[in-house]
């Protein structure tokens, strides 16, 4: 499932927006029942409105009444494999993931958690008054 994942967020990645940045990012989410949903970053001239592809694919899902998910893969043209943002990486922290593909367009991938690419992060137990 993880080439297919990767072969999905690379077909993303090419319809990215990124007419000022010409960084092109892709992003794929797999759902708790195995579907899949894309996203690609998509630039602002107004740079805060922009978002990345990984919240593109999980608000996609989410959109799609999906709550519950596996793995996300995001892919770049990077030397390295590519890593979400800070942003990205805490809305990532809202969801249980089971691992996190960060990976390049050719073909290195690296495989993390949440809670490594983003230790000490609060979810909506936070937001939980004291008892």
């Amino acid at each position: 499932m993880d080439k297919k994942l990767l072969a999905a967020a690379l077909a993303a990645r090419e319809n990215a927006y990124a007419p000022y940045s010409k960084f092109k990012v892709g992003a794929a989410v797999e759902t708790a029942d195995g579907h899949i949903f894309t996203g690609c970053n998509v630039e602002n001239a107004s740079y805060g409105l922009t978002c990345c592809a990984e919240r593109n694919a999980v608000f996609a899902a989410i959109g799609s009444g999906a709550r519950s998910f596996k793995v996300l893969c995001v892919v770049a043209d990077t030397e390295e494999p590519v890593a979400p943002c800070g942003a990205c990486r805490q809305v990532l922290a809202e969801f249980p993931f089971e691992k996190i593909i960060l990976a390049n367009c050719k073909g290195l991938t690296k495989v993390m958690t949440v809670a490594e690419l983003l230790p000490y992060s609060f979810g909506p137990e936070a937001l939980e008054p004291e008892k």
